[in-house]
């Protein structure tokens, strides 16, 4: 959570949040799916493994754009 929002200010579904996730979610999906996966383990192990791999400057710039969109608003 970006420090300039109190986690507790910011409910855990709300659909400001969503930009993020989705944002996030195809990054790692490109990475998790490159190979095939054989069962729910191998895809939690991957989905642990890319996302504590994932460079935080990755981060940092997803969390730049959502808050441009909220600077436009």
């Amino acid at each position: 959570m970006p420090q300039f929002i109190l986690p507790l200010l910011w409910p855990p579904s709300s659909p400001d949040l969503y930009l993020v996730d989705f944002s996030m979610w195809s990054i790692l999906q490109e990475k998790v799916y490159k190979t095939r996966i054989t069962d729910v383990d191998d895809l939690k192990y991957r989905i642990r493994t890319e996302w504590a791999k994932l460079d935080h400057a990755v981060i940092a710039a997803v969390v730049r754009q959502w808050r441009d969109v909220f600077q436009l608003v």
